[in-house]
């Protein structure tokens, strides 16, 4: 059968233009569908201090002309920004994605969750890739090739540059507001810090820009990262798909969202509804990068697989931390995002990581809910203290969840989930050692803050579809190429192999970058 398309990539986020570039560039006829949602209003221009004290429209774009910040409970801030909504909304009816206990969420947004993310990046040691079916030196020139393209702030000579493994393609640190200035300066005063203290701290490594890069401009301490940079400082996968649709050899169809895959002896078949009703396409290969969630549910929908299949996500904390001798400082334009990380070891081998942001652009109502006063007492508390106070979070390993994907009779996806037994311990650990931490570094933790979040609340979805060396049913092999079913490459954080506690997505965007280079080498080599 003749193709109009040499492979049809579904999904236009992180993974989705990571797979493509190399396609692409070696000539490959790529079609890339998806659900194409955008966003129907305008990111503030102003920045936030300056909007929250002179823009009478504010409420438009901190709780909507729908109440929709009033409306959403997921747990997750980003989720009740009105201006995500077109990220979030939809996604679980149009996948036939349902959840019980598991906050199960994925995006039909052009572009993908890409649109919301915290842009923490880091890559994996070879330790950390152990069950890979591939070595880390495989994995090299992809990440060096994401990282370059996305533009990545935070090199720096501290304790975390080791973890993060980036500094060589990375630009030097976005400026950091004095709380944060001040633990750091504090950290480094003490010998041999990370031991005495019990984690190491340092810099935050970001994917945002510190200098300008063409239409996109460096970050000017807005603090508007929750709410939306109007400078595209922040990387969504937009961008690169803006970059893809100069291809002539790429096409683009939004609006689609793929119902069923159809293999027909190596033509495989892609079948939705977009702008012109049912539709089908095909071609000899396909690259899955509708999100953990949809792909999972389409390589199972098509492989008649409907045992309960493990999924792994990353137990999640936030807390605040006070700094006493800032009481009374005005608050300042700042960076939103990461601007301090820490790791720690934790009993079992466990490994935990976290960031700390400096809360100016975040309402005050998102933290007095964890207070231990009644709201309206805990409003008027930290109205006192937010201008010395940071917020924090952190992250466990993937495989300390329980969560189970099972593709139903009529081809719906049921999420189950909950955490590991040795959570709760774990957690109260990292609690205790983040406590007497911040002490020695002349902070406190305030007490209540420390939250553990619900199991999905992390939207870490990895390793349904994991990549093995000798895969069976259910898995996949070292391309992604699902078990049983010739060139269909699942590419995004279905095919992880394992999820540890660091940030993830830099790591789903090079294993796709290889996966597409490894397309295009496997076509060039001669028959035979």
């Amino acid at each position: 059968m003749a193709a109009d398309f040499d492979i049809i990539v579904i999904g236009s986020g992180p993974a989705g233009v990571s797979v493509s570039f190399p396609l692409v560039e070696a000539g490959l006829k790529v079609l890339m569908v998806d659900g194409g949602r955008e966003p129907d209003s305008p990111s503030p221009s102003s920045p936030f201090l300056v909007g929250r004290s002179e823009d009478r429209s504010q409420w438009k774009w901190m709780i909507g002309e729908d109440f929709h910040a009033l409306r959403d409970d997921s747990g997750s801030p980003k989720m009740r920004v009105p201006g995500h909504a077109f990220v979030f909304d939809g996604f679980g009816d149009a996948n036939r994605i349902g959840a019980s206990d598991y906050v199960a969420i994925g995006s039909l947004a052009r572009g993908g969750l890409s649109n919301a993310w915290g842009c923490g990046v880091a890559t994996l040691s070879q330790d950390e890739m152990r069950e890979f079916p591939f070595p880390r030196t495989e994995l090299e020139p992809s990440y060096a090739a994401v990282a370059r393209r996305i533009g990545i702030s935070g090199a720096e000579n501290d304790d975390m540059a080791d973890y993060f493994g980036l500094d060589a393609w990375a630009d030097p640190p976005i400026r950091a507001d004095a709380l944060n200035a001040r633990l750091l300066e504090r950290y480094s005063e003490i010998p041999n810090a990370a031991s005495a203290l019990g984690f190491r701290l340092g810099r935050s490594r970001t994917a945002v820009l510190q200098t300008d890069r063409g239409a996109r401009k460096a970050c000017d301490l807005s603090g508007n990262c929750l709410w939306g940079c109007d400078r595209r400082s922040l990387y969504t996968a937009t961008e690169d798909l803006s970059a893809l649709k100069k291809h002539t050899n790429f096409v683009y169809r939004p609006g689609f969202v793929v119902e069923k895959l159809i293999d027909k002896n190596g033509w495989h078949q892609v079948l939705g509804s977009g702008p012109d009703g049912n539709t089908t396409y095909g071609a000899p290969r396909l690259a899955l990068a509708a999100g953990t969630l949809a792909s999972t549910r389409l390589s199972l929908q098509l492989i008649g697989h409907r045992l309960p299949v493990p999924m792994q996500a990353c137990p999640s904390a936030a807390f605040m931390v006070w700094i006493p001798v800032m009481l009374g400082r005005r608050r300042e334009p700042a960076f939103g995002l990461g601007q301090l990380s820490f790791a720690m070891d934790l009993a079992g081998g466990a490994g935990a990581f976290g960031s700390l942001f400096n809360p100016t652009g975040i309402p005050i109502a998102e933290f007095s809910r964890h207070m231990p006063f009644r709201k309206r007492f805990g409003i008027d508390i930290l109205a006192t203290l937010m201008s010395s106070c940071l917020a924090g979070n952190v992250f466990l390993p993937g495989r300390l969840s329980t969560a189970t994907v099972t593709l139903g009779g009529s081809g719906q996806l049921h999420v189950q989930g909950a955490y590991a037994t040795e959570v709760a311990s774990l957690m109260l650990e990292a609690e205790k050692l983040l406590r007497r931490a911040f002490r020695r570094l002349g902070a406190v933790m305030l007490p209540g803050s420390f939250t553990i979040g619900r199991p999905g609340g992390d939207i870490h979805y990895a390793a349904t579809l994991p990549m093995r060396a000798a895969p069976t049913i259910g898995e996949t092999d070292s391309l992604g190429e699902l078990y049983g079913v010739s060139g269909i490459h699942v590419v995004d954080g279905a095919s992880l192999t394992d999820l540890t506690e660091k940030s993830h997505t830099l790591t789903i965007m090079a294993n796709a970058d290889r996966i597409g280079r490894r397309i295009v080498a496997a076509r060039s080599q001669p028959a035979g």
